[in-house]
């Protein structure tokens, strides 16, 4: 990592305290999370979080489209198709970081602003919704895209899903749906709508503001900008009780059929079946099981069994041959290991779930 890639600032306020910012700065490939800038970030926070005179943070991504568009997930690639055998320990060294930065965040003693300003999805929405101040603007974009490379829905995904009204985390995670501003509010995913071009408004009022209480001011702030007439109109809500008659069926391979099989002629649904349809079979049960493991799990054993799903997806064919066909030779042509969700054997899946690790020596124990 350049010591650009992640730009901090420490911008003085009116009371002689400061506020802490930090830019992803990787435009270029929309500020997508690398190793490197995950350590960088999390070195950072935690500074801050020990420093006295830094009332809040601010975190936001460089450039005008996207915040963050989700990890790095080319380098991952790379380590798993030129060092076979060590996939594993570069998907726990990733992985591994990324997880304990969002539960770091989740828990974040001082008040936290996140600008989810365009693009935010992956791994970028899973810094988003750790915030305690959770901004999206009338650019935002979001999504759990995973079904399209052959992960799954991580980044705590499959704790923040259980909190939406029943099945549209699960509609969510298998067609890998692009949200708006408004969904992002309606499914507990954003806080406020602020216009995307008031971003440095927002900063110079928060160097003016009183902190003598600092989650008031920061609140105070925000709530002077706030906007929801700029939200789009939502895509789920007004569909809510047509997707949760998708989504209830006994399994996943009867829910992708209902999907697929769904007749309804509307733009957002029919992008959402086209892309569920392209997308690994494999994946629609690794987000069918998650679901079900964690029905009433807490946040820190969803990081702990995500970090175990997602080294093995690493040992498996599914993610390098989903990253391929996307994002290195994009031919869009993947060449999944099972064609159809209705053929993936159970015990293929059972595979993915194999433990790595007993209680006390995983690495994520401590969260």
């Amino acid at each position: 990592m350049t010591e650009s890639e992640v730009i901090f600032e420490e911008r003085p306020t009116r009371d002689g305290g400061r506020l802490g910012v930090a830019t992803l700065n990787a435009p270029g490939s929309l500020n997508a999370l690398s190793l490197a800038m995950i350590t960088s970030l999390h070195a950072k926070l935690e500074a801050w979080a020990d420093d006295m005179s830094v009332h809040a943070v601010w975190l936001q991504g460089a450039g005008d489209k996207a915040f963050c568009a989700g990890g790095d997930v080319v380098a991952l690639y790379r380590a798993m198709t030129t060092s076979p055998g060590d996939e594993g320990e570069a998907a726990q060294a990733y992985f591994g970081a990324e997880y304990r930065l969002d539960h770091f965040l989740h828990h974040y003693p001082k008040p936290l602003v996140v600008w989810g300003d365009g693009v935010a999805m992956g791994g970028g929405l899973g810094l988003l919704v750790a915030a305690d101040h959770r901004i999206v603007t009338d650019t935002s974009r979001l999504a759990m895209p995973e079904i399209s490379i052959g992960l799954y829905p991580d980044v705590g995904a499959s704790w923040f899903f259980q909190r939406m009204p029943r099945g549209v985390g699960l509609y969510l995670g298998v067609t890998g749906a692009h949200l708006n501003a408004r969904d992002a509010l309606e499914l507990g995913l954003a806080d406020r709508v602020i216009a995307s071009e008031a971003r440095q408004d927002v900063l110079k009022a928060l160097e003016d503001a009183d902190y003598r209480h600092p989650q008031q001011a920061v609140r105070e702030v925000l709530r002077g900008f706030e906007n929801r007439a700029l939200a789009p109109e939502a895509e789920v809500m007004p569909r809510l009780d047509h997707l949760q008659v998708l989504s209830d069926a006994a399994d996943i391979t009867q829910v992708v059929r209902r999907i697929l099989d769904d007749p309804r002629e509307d733009a957002w649904l029919a992008a959402n079946r086209a892309r569920l349809a392209a997308g690994c079979p494999a994946t629609a049960h690794l987000v069918w099981r998650m679901l079900c493991r964690h029905r009433h799990g807490s946040l820190a054993e969803t990081f702990r069994d995500e970090l175990m799903l997602s080294v093995q997806c690493c040992r498996h064919t599914e993610l390098a041959e989903g990253i391929r066909a996307l994002l290195i030779d994009k031919d869009r042509a993947p060449q999944w290991a099972y064609t159809d969700v209705g053929n993936v054997p159970a015990n293929y899946i059972d595979g993915f779930f194999m433990p790595l690790w007993d209680v006390e020596t995983h690495p994520l124990a401590d969260l």
